[in-house]
């Protein structure tokens, strides 16, 4: 299953996803975690030093050589430099499972508190002034639409703060967006924002609480968020240890918080997945890049669907046969 996590800057997205993934991972579920925001800390938050992080590959440097894995012998995709991050696979191109074998996990993944761990990657001096973070973030957008995720296996994803993501079909990725909110204005404001771009999508938003305090703040939010509160983080000596920098055993979070853990992980498993769904909002966003960003290539870009291919376990059992 794929999970995002979202919320506003300051939220404490960053330390629930690690959270999420350390409990995922304790229980011996493979995990890959992706750390997707343009604040680099999802894997300072899983325990590794600063050396260690120095070491992991950047997605987001490598994008050429990612979609020369992906590409495969595609027919519909001539070259690597014809490949946008929008670009769909088709017949011929390399899928990708949650396994070891992973060409992506072998060459960008580390491991880190039981999970592997990649990154998009920071800014750069070249990058300041002339492109964007998306275009970073395509690398996870191009992991996401060629990998096929079976049952009890997770990716997690820390996005970018705020509605940002939008700028992309990238959140149309996931079988489950939780949506860490803390209870002031700001921080409903950014589901009230979510709730409006992704309604006509079908993705479904379940909020997180965190911080929360007492009764009033869980009535602040169930007042601005409704019936999407699904749960709530209390406030937690070990997640301020771990905001801290220092990183607790599971056993030592209280036991309330284990259980909204416990809950989260209920509700990803319960989820739906809908690989024809998949599969048609890859196809509709990338034409919909085509005819904004296409140009006089809108064409070529567009003929790069195959309308007779469906995303899902069949196809990459088709691969592998």
């Amino acid at each position: 299953m794929k999970i995002a996590f979202a919320g506003k800057g300051g939220s404490g997205k960053t330390t629930l996803s690690a959270l999420f993934t350390r409990y995922l991972a304790a229980t011996g579920a493979p995990v890959v975690a992706i750390d997707a925001d343009i604040n680099q800390n999802l894997g300072a938050a899983l325990g590794l030093s600063a050396e260690d992080l120095a070491r992991v590959p950047p997605m987001g440097g490598h994008l050429t050589e990612i979609k020369e894995i992906l590409r495969g012998d595609n027919p519909r995709i001539a070259s690597a430099e014809a490949m946008t991050k929008t670009t769909p696979p088709g017949r011929g191109s390399r899928l990708l499972s949650v396994s070891p074998d992973n060409p992506l996990h072998l060459r960008f993944g580390v491991p880190a508190a039981g999970a592997t761990l990649m990154v998009t990657g920071p800014y750069g001096e070249d990058d300041l002034g002339v492109s964007c973070y998306h275009s970073k973030v395509g690398a996870a957008e191009m992991y996401l639409n060629h990998l096929v995720d079976g049952p009890g296996e997770y990716v997690v994803m820390d996005m970018t703060a705020g509605a940002d993501s939008f700028a992309s079909g990238l959140f149309t990725r996931f079988d489950i967006t939780f949506l860490v909110a803390e209870p002031t204005l700001r921080g409903v404001g950014v589901y009230r924002q979510y709730a409006e771009y992704a309604g006509d999508h079908g993705v479904e938003i379940q909020v997180i609480g965190n911080k929360v305090q007492g009764e009033d703040d869980v009535a602040f939010l169930r007042e601005h968020v409704g019936d999407a509160l699904a749960a709530c983080f209390g406030f937690s000596p070990f997640v301020r240890a771990m905001e801290k920098g220092r990183h607790p055993e599971l056993a030592e979070l209280e036991e309330a918080n284990v259980k909204t853990l416990a809950w989260m992980r209920d509700a990803v498993d319960s989820a739906g997945k809908d690989w024809a769904k998949f599969t048609r909002q890859s196809a509709e966003f990338h034409l919909r890049n085509a005819r904004r960003w296409g140009g006089d290539n809108g064409a070529e870009l567009a003929a790069q669907v195959d309308p007779d291919f469906q995303m899902g376990p069949e196809a990459l059992a088709a691969q592998r046969g």
